[in-house]
């Protein structure tokens, strides 16, 4: 596991333990159970994660995914813990850079930000260049159904297009909260909107930004 993806991951176990299995998230009606299922069951059980994205293998997924949430909150965060298995792609480190950091850095946020006592934390520059990598990488898949032009922006100036179109919409963050924003955590992301009023409402109203 890279380095990143290992600290966010165990930073995701520590605060579903301390939580405890009954704790809202950002995950729309989902509790800390049901997200920390989703991750096991992501990293765990290839032939029923697919259904994450394509909706012939859903029915699957939904009885994996109960099967995986009835079994001991414990167990679901031990599981998270220890990382996938051998056979899984997740093992690889080139994958595990390419696919994790971004999915537990957002799972992190999800639980911390349900909470209300939540305060920002501060992230090291590495640790947002890297998130930004990956954002530039998967703009243009995650803006693909958003109704404007959608321009995101790093404070240093730093931009890239996830979706072309007008009018446009700048969105100014940090790349850590950029990614919340761009995955669809909307509400929860502190950026700043720039361009025409009606637009700006628009985008903050799709349901379509993210995967």
């Amino acid at each position: 596991m890279s380095t990143h993806a290992k600290r966010e991951r165990l930073l995701l176990a520590d605060l579903l333990e301390t939580t405890g299995p009954q704790a809202p998230t950002l995950c729309e009606d989902w509790t800390t159970r049901d997200l920390a299922a989703h991750v096991v069951v992501r990293e765990r059980r290839p032939d029923a994660a697919g259904g994450i994205l394509v909706k012939q293998l859903a029915p699957r997924l939904e009885r994996v995914m109960a099967e995986f949430t009835a079994k001991p909150y414990e167990e679901l965060i031990q599981l998270i813990r220890t990382g996938p298995p051998r056979f899984s792609p997740f093992s690889l480190k080139q994958v595990d850079e390419m696919s994790n950091i971004v999915e537990f850095y957002v799972h992190t946020e999800d639980v911390r930000r349900a909470q209300p006592d939540w305060t920002p934390r501060e992230l090291d520059p590495v640790f947002q260049d890297a998130l930004w990598s990956r954002l530039e990488r998967t703009a243009r898949l995650v803006g693909r159904g958003v109704p404007t032009g959608l321009v995101l922006r790093r404070p240093n100036g730093q931009t890239v297009v996830a979706h072309r179109g007008t009018p446009v919409v700048t969105v100014t963050g940090e790349p850590s909260e950029l990614v919340l924003f761009a995955y669809g955590r909307q509400s929860a992301a502190k950026v700043e909107l720039d361009g025409e009023e009606n637009a700006i409402a628009k985008l903050q109203e799709t349901k379509q930004l993210g995967i």
